[in-house]
């Protein structure tokens, strides 16, 4: 008798099957996108003329326009444009820029032809600051807000559950334009603690670009530090007053294993959700930190693509944003099936 195959490891099983998913959900929300900035502009009354005169200037001439929808292949069918799309991330497309072909390597997320550049290497050139800005702020706010959450749950009714729940209502409502302003103000303006904000590369000097970033990290997660001790306090309340929180008491149990082993580590769950969805959106772009502080990351670029409606960055940077925000998902589903056998079913 032949031995039977060892049946694969429930986890990896799962993993198979949400990077399956995960594929084919990247590329509906290509289909989605693409759709949203050329098949909804023509169903409200955009013809490929006047998106094609966008590239050309001020009083273009007809012929000059279908020179340009030609170059540009707008005169094409929407799904010859989509599978051009489609090829240019996975093999790379050659592009009509005027006298001469413009070859943009895979990934090629399009060609900006208002900037004469391939979109992605724009994209790439701005991750590091992106990256740099939600990776600190992340490591702040996810350490302050759910200590700040489990002591206020464990001294319910007390000032420091009182002033810190206070603060985090506040952290909630100000907006990041007016606690960045107010932060650039007093500490880098009227004190300069910390002068002169621009982004520095970690490899060129890493004491420079982490006191460089300190400010706008604080900024950033002040606002998120406040909604994940809010989160933490509630969940961390309910779960402590569960009959196997009191059960674990009973058995004496030290009150600090009761804590963060029992009660800690139930109360966490909705929070390993909400920190994959925020790292992705940040990830995307940090929009309003990124032009307060003047970063040049994505968010600045995607400010920047809109105001000079350019189509392919705009359509580019939203895919990338759509990117982190799956894989962000993908792998807090992972990380799910590690801890709650649950949910590998």
């Amino acid at each position: 008798m032949t031995a039977r195959a060892p049946a694969p490891h429930p986890v990896i099983t799962f993993i198979v099957r949400r990077l399956i998913a995960t594929v084919f959900l990247l590329i509906v929300v290509s289909m989605i996108t693409f759709a949203i900035f050329f098949l909804l502009p023509r169903l409200a009354g955009q013809t490929t003329r006047g998106l094609a005169s966008q590239y050309i200037g001020r009083n273009p001439t007809p012929a000059a326009v279908h020179a340009i929808e030609q170059q540009l292949g707008l005169d094409a069918p929407l799904p010859v444009q989509y599978g051009r799309f489609l090829r240019g991330i996975v093999l790379g497309e050659h592009f009509n820029a005027g006298t001469s072909k413009a070859y943009c390597p895979p990934p090629c997320f399009g060609y900006s032809f208002k900037n004469q550049q391939p979109v992605w290497p724009m994209m790439v050139s701005g991750l590091p600051v992106t990256i740099s800005l939600a990776a600190g702020a992340a490591i702040l706010w996810l350490v302050g807000g759910v200590a700040i959450g489990v002591i206020s749950a464990l001294r319910r009714g007390t000032l420091f559950d009182r002033f810190s729940m206070g603060v985090a209502l506040a952290g909630v409502s100000l907006p990041i334009f007016f606690t960045g302003l107010i932060a650039l103000e007093l500490f880098s303006y009227k004190w300069p603690i910390f002068p002169n904000v621009q982004f520095v590369p970690f490899t060129q000097n890493p004491l420079l670009w982490a006191r460089n970033l300190v400010l706008p990290w604080i900024v950033l997660a002040f606002l998120y530090a406040a909604l994940y001790a809010r989160l933490t306090r509630a969940g961390m309340l309910e779960t402590m007053s569960e009959d196997y929180i009191r059960t674990a008491r009973a058995k004496g149990l030290p009150e600090r294993t009761v804590i963060f082993k029992h009660g800690l580590r139930a109360a966490l769950t909705p929070i390993v959700t909400i920190f994959g969805m925020d790292i992705g959106l940040l990830l995307g772009g940090a929009i309003l930190t990124e032009v307060t502080f003047s970063l040049h990351g994505l968010g600045l670029f995607t400010v920047e693509a809109i105001q000079n409606q350019d189509l392919p960055e705009i359509l580019g940077v939203t895919l990338l944003a759509a990117f982190f925000i799956v894989i962000a998902n993908l792998v807090v589903d992972v990380l799910y099936a590690v801890v709650d056998p649950r949910v590998r079913r």
